[in-house]
């Protein structure tokens, strides 16, 4: 059988890869990285540090995984980097180590990572998020699963974007990304609901649409204050979502970014 390593490739005795793995032209792989079955490592490819790959993943050109953090805190230390199951890792992504011994940059599954995105240390990806070319996510980020990221962007440190949102092109993100809305601009700014991705997700149902719409006018269109409408959304029908909303927007309220405002009409609610 024809070897799925291609003699180019640079890798440490120590790593522990899969015999189904395939390594392509020059690529190279530190001593404490673990791949798992059928992921394909593209040319020119390095991964280091101590990170583990799941099954079924594909590392295009160029891309480097588990390199040292671009924080002045790390001391030098091999931390981890974690990715899951069927993703596709485009080219010349990069993806950090966590800052301190014990943390991880986590990546889940079945995640679109477009060329030349880079993942700041200690983020976190949930599953099924994608990614567009060029979008820079400093530090401890974290993105809820269904997530879509248009290009060209930049996120800040500890921002957390929410599930089955969409973020517009060239946004600037410096606050949190409520889940199920659309958001753009420069500052960015709630527009409305993220109706057609919900619909095309196949995940929401008409009652759980017509229930986060109801929720988003509360939020965004009414004039009350933050504590007034998540009042006013908890004697809705309750449904899984609509109390992942009520939570998410809690969590922003106490956290360091604090919730991305709907428009000036609205803008006073949120700060």
């Amino acid at each position: 059988m024809p070897t799925l390593i291609h003699p180019t490739a640079v890798i440490h005795p120590d790593a522990q890869i899969h015999p189904t793995v395939q390594v392509g032209a020059y690529a190279v792989i530190g001593g404490n990285v673990t791949i798992g079955a059928g992921t394909v490592i593209g040319a020119h490819v390095v991964i280091d540090g101590e990170t583990q790959i799941g099954e079924q993943n594909q590392l295009f050109t160029g891309a480097v995984i588990g390199s040292p953090p671009q924080d002045l805190k790390y001391d030098g230390g091999c931390n981890a980097v974690c990715i899951g199951n069927g993703n596709q890792i485009r080219e010349y992504v990069t993806i950090n180590q966590a800052t301190q011994t014990g943390e991880v940059t986590q990546i889940g599954d079945n995640n679109l990572l477009m060329a030349y995105t880079h993942v700041g240390h200690n983020c976190v990806l949930e599953n099924h998020v994608i990614i567009a070319n060029g979008v820079a996510l400093a530090g401890h980020i974290h993105i809820e699963s269904y997530a879509r990221i248009s290009g060209v962007l930049g996120v800040h440190q500890f921002v957390r974007i929410g599930r089955l949102s969409m973020v517009g092109g060239m946004t600037r993100i410096d606050r949190d990304v409520p889940p199920y809305m659309l958001i753009e601009g420069n500052p960015a700014r709630v527009r409305t609901l993220n109706l057609v991705g919900l619909k095309r997700s196949g995940l929401i149902s008409d009652d759980v649409l017509k229930s986060l719409k109801k929720g988003f006018r509360q939020l965004y269109r009414s004039g009350l204050t933050l504590e007034q409408a998540l009042e006013a959304i908890s004697l809705l029908p309750d449904n899984e979502h609509l109390a992942h909303l009520q939570t998410f927007v809690r969590h922003s309220m106490a956290g360091n970014r604090g919730l991305t405002p709907g428009n000036k009409s609205n803008r006073q609610r949120t700060e």
